[in-house]
């Protein structure tokens, strides 16, 4: 009866409030709401705003006619707890309020109903250690839960959408060196978190939890223990499989009509020495569809079989409805790290075209039926792809074109459905690469090698059909774009860089039509949403560790100076 009371008031209070026109409370996020996301344009419900990560914004105001007028609107500083802090996570908007992450797991609720100002509503601080490589990259939301990750332990948490409150908390630290970075990615009453630092030799895993109260459903790990499917394809003497990475640091897709999960892992350990964990490594640098229900694997497909280069195939794969030979069908499209665009059969993994989308010389190519590198040799213990861009103790010291981040990494592409073609935020440019098997170990952080940047990185916004593998248009930057990008239906593409530019691309024409610099860089993914029959471009400065490392040969750049601040913009 109290339960009951509670809902009774609570219904009427929001039944109150919508008429007043200022909602003290809002209302549950359903899976219904986030699988018709496009009935509600405005908001911002889940990570890639949408589950075929597409990130998409359907609203029009703002265009390419009149975006010369895009003004800010009102800033918000976030932070302020550490130095050097950054924030990579995707803002989340529901009716009026913004829920943004910072580096250390920190929620912040944002009134943004006024159109003119934005207010910090409460904060959540886990409380957790603040080292210096951290990343958060987001939250989920669900039912009145503002679902969060954190560090350091690495915790799932879930915070009243209310009153700031935490609702409950579940430790998952099961090894030492263990992350949660991610977005998580919430399904029906579940959420599913992916595990990090498989640089630092953690064996990562995918995980669901109960998200009414926390509880750990199922764990799958990405790298298989003996005698598992997959265990033969680590051939070593070294127990490799222990500390062998596969991390998921970034968040999955998700197909309601196959009940289908989509999740890129990350590389194999010790990042560039091969010759310590001989074979393919299963299950690393794969993209893998998972059954939400209880954790099958459905299929695989492994992009970079002993990838020796730091090559994670963590970039969004992207669900898109199109036509394969005269028949209409559901493929995954994702720029990966190692510089191609590979492009599927969501049902198997079946390979319709696998391009490159920048600079590559780590390979000669990719055989468009296996979507294999041509120089693969399956069951060998070493890959030599293309021999140049191969380090060997007789060959060391090697130029690695896409640099070790990408091409695209963990800042998303997005997919505009209006132009069919894919727009990819990618570095160009390239670095020295040198083997150390004495590097191999916890005392060599697992690196296996030194990785070097020996020239300028620039950015590139890649506008590319995923069907054709082909590139139709770039917009080039003089700084790199870790930032992500969102594209609308008002014919625009948004990015931000290094520098600290917001930009707005045609995105048809790649014309710049648009821009701004505020003075710290960006790594947090631009999104657009709206309120009142407003539009707005929103935005958050804080330059990552590893985006203030493209800087370096950047010198008129080396004094700027870091901030994190929330910025929203808007047309008259």
């Amino acid at each position: 009866m109290a339960l009951q009371r509670h809902n009774l008031a609570r219904n009427l209070a929001l039944a109150t409030t919508l008429l007043a026109g200022a909602p003290a409370y809002a209302a549950d996020v359903t899976f219904d709401r986030i699988v018709n996301a496009d009935k509600e344009p405005g908001n911002w419900l889940t990570n890639h705003r949408t589950y075929d990560g597409q990130r998409f914004s359907p609203l029009t105001q703002i265009n390419r006619d009149n975006v010369k007028n895009l003004h800010l609107a009102y800033a918000v500083a976030l932070g302020g707890t550490a130095v050097n802090e950054n924030i990579e996570a995707t803002p989340l908007v529901e009716d009026g309020f913004i829920y943004q992450v910072d580096q250390w797991a920190i929620v912040y609720k944002i009134d943004v109903r006024s159109g003119d100002a934005g207010h910090i509503v409460w904060r959540m601080d886990p409380g957790q250690d603040k080292p210096p490589s951290w990343s958060n990259r987001g939250a989920a939301l669900w039912g009145n839960f503002v679902i969060s990750v954190a560090g350091y332990p690495a915790r799932v948490i879930a915070t009243n959408k209310d009153t700031g409150k935490v609702a409950w908390e579940t430790n998952v630290q099961d090894q030492a060196p263990l992350e949660l970075t991610a977005a998580p990615l919430v399904i029906k009453d579940r959420v599913f978190v992916g595990a990090s630092g498989g640089d630092r030799g953690v064996r990562d895993w995918l995980m669901s939890l109960d998200a009414a109260t926390g509880k750990i459903v199922w764990k799958k790990f990405t790298i298989p223990a003996p005698g598992e499917p997959g265990s033969e394809t680590w051939k070593d003497h070294n127990n490799a499989w222990q500390t062998g990475g596969g991390s998921l640091w970034t968040t999955g897709t998700y197909d309601p009509a196959s009940n289908q999960i989509f999740w890129g892992t990350g590389n194999p350990v010790p990042m560039f020495d091969p010759t310590y964990r001989p074979g393919d490594n299963l299950y690393t640098n794969s993209v893998i569809s998972w059954n939400p229900e209880d954790g099958k694997m459905n299929w695989f497909h492994q992009y970079t079989p002993g990838d020796g280069w730091d090559y994670d195939s963590i970039s969004t794969e992207i669900i898109i409805d199109a036509p394969v030979n005269g028949k209409s069908r559901k493929v995954l499209a994702q720029s990966n790290r190692n510089g191609h665009v590979y492009t599927m059969e969501s049902a198997n993994g079946q390979m319709i075209v696998a391009k490159p989308y920048t600079n590559v010389n780590w390979t000669a190519g990719i055989d468009q039926k296996t979507g294999k590198p041509v120089e693969y040799v399956a069951n060998a213990d070493r890959q030599m792809y293309a021999g140049t861009a191969t380090a060997t103790l007789d060959h060391n010291n090697i130029k690695q074109c896409p640099t070790l981040g990408g091409g695209n990494n963990f800042w998303p592409t997005t997919y505009s459905p209006k132009t069919k073609l894919m727009y990819i935020p990618a570095d160009s440019g390239c670095n020295s690469l040198k083997i150390d098997p004495n590097l191999s170990n916890p005392a060599g952080v697992w690196k296996g090698g030194v990785a070097t940047t020996s020239e300028r990185v620039e950015g590139d916004l890649v506008a590319f059909d995923p069907l054709k593998g082909e590139i139709v248009k770039k917009a080039h930057w003089p700084y790199a774009s870790h930032a992500g990008a969102v594209s609308t239906a008002g014919g625009l593409v948004y990015s931000a860089y290094a520098d600290g530019t917001l930009a707005a691309f045609d995105d048809t024409s790649m014309d710049l039509k648009w821009k701004i610099n505020l003075g710290a860089g960006f790594t947090s993914p631009p999104i657009s949403f709206g309120y009142n029959d407003k539009q707005y471009i929103a935005a958050s400065t804080g330059l990552s560790r590893i985006a203030r490392g493209t800087l370096l040969k950047s010198p008129e750049e080396s004094e700027m100076r870091n901030s994190t601040v929330l910025y929203v913009f808007s047309v008259d």
